[in-house]
């Protein structure tokens, strides 16, 4: 629809609705971020036993392909999806085991990332901001040494970082919900 000056389109429904959408999911993550920043070790347990979750799930649902006489490597999903159960069930009952892979992870990654991205600013791979590369490169993997070092107690700051982080982006997007809602109306407006 185009209003009497033919200038410019009236907003669509979806645009109308979007901004109630960014305001809740802003509310959400706001809460998200305050759970986490309040409880750390207890979110990352729920992480701990949702991980251990995805691993039995993943194990059941390749122990159901071993029945599929089509499939022509039944055993190796027999024994995969027997190891995703045990290791599923492991992960679950030792949750201090999962929080130190999960740190352990985190660590190693942000170590091979610094060194990524050392060797692109070292070596002059990237022309801009060569020294943020750098500064990014020796910050990530001074980061990933502290975690991989001791993961199981780095990962309550993590989670505490994670949590603020959360409220950070919750509070943007209910920002942007509000701006939103304001073009909405001045825009209803104009066409009125």
């Amino acid at each position: 629809m185009v209003d009497g000056d033919g200038a410019q389109p009236a907003p669509p429904a979806i645009l109308a609705g979007s901004w109630q959408t960014a305001i809740f999911l802003g509310a959400a993550t706001v809460i998200l971020g305050l759970i986490v920043t309040f409880h750390p070790t207890g979110s990352v347990n729920v992480i701990a036993v949702l991980l251990g979750i995805l691993m039995i799930l993943s194990g059941i649902f390749h122990l159901i392909r071993v029945f599929d006489t089509g499939e022509p490597h039944r055993v190796w999903l027999g024994i995969t999806g027997l190891l995703f159960v045990v290791i599923g069930v492991i992960l679950i009952r030792h949750l201090h085991l999962t929080r130190s892979l999960i740190g352990l992870i985190i660590g190693i990654t942000w170590i091979v990332q610094g060194i990524a991205a050392l060797i692109g600013g070292i070596s002059g791979g990237v022309r801009e901001g060569r020294a943020w590369w750098i500064i990014f490169g020796a910050a990530s993997l001074i980061a990933g040494v502290a975690v991989a070092a001791t993961p199981a107690s780095s990962l309550d700051v993590l989670a505490l970082l994670l949590g603020i982080w959360f409220m950070v982006m919750g509070v943007f997007e209910i920002i942007g919900g509000l701006l939103l809602r304001h073009a909405v109306r001045a825009k209803e407006m104009s066409h009125a």
